[in-house]
C-alpha cells in the first residue's frame, strides 16, 4: 500500500538551509539519501510529499518525492511527470543526478514563472534510487563497486545474483540483448515484473498513467538520450518528435559545458535490448519516454570522478528540464489567439488537448 507521510510546516530558511548544507558535489551512500529526502520533505511540506511504493527483495524501502507545487488554478487535474535514478547499482552519477534535479526545482520554483507554471499543472515524481540493495552493494567494498543488477536470490539451477532490473520489465521481454544466464550482467529475470523493484515501478506508473506524460530514466555512461524502442523492428508512433525533443535536449545540454549528447534509439547507437523501463513506458502510453546516459564516454564510464558532478549534472538538468518543458507546453498550450493569464505573479494556462499516447 503506498503510504505518504507530512511534516508539519517550517519556514523558508530551514527549508534552504536543509538544502544549502547537503553536499550534492559528492555521492552518498544511502543510508545518507534517505535522511536527505525526510529533510527535504521536511523542509518543504507545502511543496514536497514522500511515499514508499514498493519494497527491494532484501526488503528495502523503494521511495519517491512528489513535487506537488501549485494546486491548478481551476482545480483541474494535474498531469505528471516521472524521473528515475538509480537503477544500475554501479552508476552512482545517476542518484547524485536526482538529488540535485529536486534541489534545483525546489529552489526555482520560488523565484521562476515558468517553474511555477509547470507545477501547476504538474506533479513531479522522482524516485533517487530504484535499486537499492545494489546500491548499497556496490559501496560496500572496492571489489563490490562495479555490481550492475539487483541483489535477488539465485534463480532454481542457478548460482548468481541479481537481475538486471532494466531488463525486466514487460516490453518485449526476453526477446532481444539479455541473458537467461543469472550469473550474467544482463539477466532478464524468471519472467516480467519478476523483481519486485521492476513491478513497483510497474505497478505505480502503469496507476495513473492516463495523466503521466513524461517518463524518464537516469543511467551512465556514454553521453547519450535514447529513445523507444531497444527492439531494432519497433518504431515508436511518434518516433519522429522523440527524435526532434531528444535533440532539443542534447542542444540545450550542450550549452552548458560544451559536452556532445547524441541522440538515438539503442539499436542505433548502442544494441538491442528489451524489458527496459523506458520501452514500457512508451508501450503503454507514455508519450514521451528517454533514457539518459550521463556523462562520461570512454574515460571513467561508471567512476565518474566526483569533481564532475556539479557539471554533469548542471547539463543534465538542462536536458531534462528541455523535455519536461516541451511536454508541458504541448499539453498545456494557450488558447488561439489569447495570451497567458495572470493572477497576481502567477500565470495561469488554459487546457489544451492531450499529447499523442
Amino acid at each position: 500500500a503506498l503510504m505518504q507521510r507530512r511534516h508539519p510546516l517550517t519556514s523558508v530558511a530551514l527549508s534552504a538551509w536543509s538544502l544549502m548544507k547537503y553536499d550534492y558535489t559528492k555521492y552518498h551512500p544511502m543510508d545518507e539519501i534517505y535522511s536527505w529526502m525526510e529533510d527535504v520533505q521536511r523542509g518543504n511540506p507545502q511543496l514536497v510529499s514522500s511515499a514508499v511504493y514498493g519494497h527491494t527483495s532484501e526488503g528495502r524501502n523503494i521511495s519517491l518525492l512528489k513535487q506537488l507545487g501549485l494546486e491548478h488554478p481551476e482545480g483541474s487535474e494535474k498531469k505528471a511527470v516521472w524521473v528515475d535514478c538509480g537503477i544500475h547499482a554501479r552508476e552512482w552519477i545517476s542518484p547524485a543526478f536526482c538529488q540535485w534535479f529536486v534541489k534545483e526545482i525546489v529552489n526555482s520554483c520560488r523565484t521562476d514563472g515558468k517553474m511555477r507554471r509547470m507545477l501547476q499543472n504538474l506533479d513531479v515524481y522522482v524516485t533517487p534510487v530504484i535499486n537499492v540493495d545494489g546500491y548499497v552493494f556496490s559501496w560496500a567494498t572496492d571489489t563490490t563497486r562495479r555490481w550492475r543488477k539487483s541483489r535477488s536470490t539465485p534463480p532454481p539451477g542457478g548460482s548468481c545474483y541479481g537481475v538486471d532490473l532494466n531488463r525486466n520489465f514487460n516490453a518485449n521481454w526476453g526477446t532481444v540483448g539479455v541473458s537467461f544466464d543469472s550469473c550474467a550482467n544482463n539477466y532478464c529475470g524468471k519472467s516480467a515484473g519478476s523483481e519486485p523493484e521492476a513491478q513497483a515501478v510497474m505497478d505505480f506508473v502503469g496507476g495513473m498513467v492516463n495523466r503521466t506524460v513524461c517518463f524518464l530514466t537516469i543511467h551512465s555512461a556514454g553521453q547519450l538520450v535514447l529513445l523507444p524502442y531497444g527492439h531494432p523492428e519497433i518504431s515508436a508512433p511518434n518516433y519522429a518528435e522523440l527524435g526532434s525533443v531528444g535533440e532539443a535536449a542534447a542542444s540545450e545540454m550542450k550549452k552548458v559545458h560544451g559536452m556532445d549528447y547524441t541522440v538515438g534509439t539503442s539499436p542505433q547507437l548502442l544494441y538491442p535490448n528489451s524489458g527496459s523501463s523506458r520501452d514500457w513506458a512508451r508501450l503503454v502510453g507514455v508519450p514521451f519516454s528517454y533514457t539518459f546516459e550521463l556523462r562520461d564516454k570512454v574515460e571513467f564510464r561508471y567512476l565518474l570522478p566526483e569533481e564532475q558532478i556539479q557539471p554533469a549534472c548542471e547539463e543534465a538538468y538542462a536536458g531534462v528540464l528541455s523535455i519536461i518543458a516541451h511536454a508541458h507546453d504541448k499539453t498545456f498550450p494557450y488558447a488561439a489567439g489569447s495570451g497567458p493569464a495572470v493572477v497576481g505573479s502567477v500565470l495561469l494556462t488554459k487546457r489544451g488537448p492531450g499529447v499523442e499516447r
